[in-house]
């Protein structure tokens, strides 16, 4: 989900703006791909490189962050939704991630769209954790430690805001992802264009390597 900041500096506007409108464009994704019937649906919401931004964009980031985790369960609960939130927790605040474990365990039964969100989250570190877990624990496989264990590889991944960049998202598990990169800044992004993102995954011939 790209483009906050820019589409807040267009209008004038404090980056944190930008942050809050893209909030609105995750409720409507959210609440599209239930109605849709989309099974698992993933957002990039912080990357460890975010940490270098600003302190305080960073500070308003997590209190934005902890607002939502808090007061988003009805919302998830009406719309049966289950919530994961994934990355190197280790990094968050104790409030945030004990925040985070209410709203996994209050969704957890819940048997509609799987909403994972990424959080401190590298796809370097995803693949060395693993790759740690694996060497100590003596497995031969890196797959059933990774952090993502147990999810579907994602079919599509959609970049806004013109960016044509993986940007360390994934970068095991997008290895025969679809890409779908679209000018469009994040909080613009809304029902009519995921459509579209999703119309053209559609019309796509996914071959895996092989020959059909």
């Amino acid at each position: 989900m790209d483009g906050n900041g820019r589409w807040a500096k267009e209008r004038g506007l404090d980056r944190v703006c930008g942050h809050k409108t893209g909030i609105e464009s995750v409720r409507a994704i959210v609440e599209a791909s239930g109605d849709w019937g989309i099974k698992v649906l993933s957002l990039f919401a912080f990357s460890e490189e975010n940490w270098d931004r600003p302190e305080e964009e960073v500070n308003a980031l997590m209190q934005l962050m902890f607002k939502e985790v808090t007061e988003e369960l009805d919302n998830m609960m009406s719309n049966n939704v289950r919530v994961v939130v994934l990355g190197n927790r280790a990094r968050l605040s104790v409030d945030l991630r004990d925040a985070i474990d209410s709203l996994m365990e209050e969704t957890s039964h819940n048997t509609g769209l799987v909403l994972i969100i990424f959080l401190s989250y590298s796809g370097k570190w995803d693949i060395q954790q693993a790759a740690d877990r694996m060497a100590a624990e003596g497995g031969d496989s890196i797959e059933p430690y990774l952090i993502t264990a147990g999810y579907p590889d994602p079919d599509l991944i959609i970049r806004t805001s013109g960016e044509k960049r993986i940007s360390n998202y994934l970068l095991w598990q997008a290895a025969y992802s679809e890409f779908v990169f679209t000018d469009t800044l994040w909080p613009d992004f809304r029902k009519d264009s995921y459509r579209d993102a999703l119309w053209e995954y559609a019309s796509r011939d996914r071959r895996y390597g092989k020959v059909k």
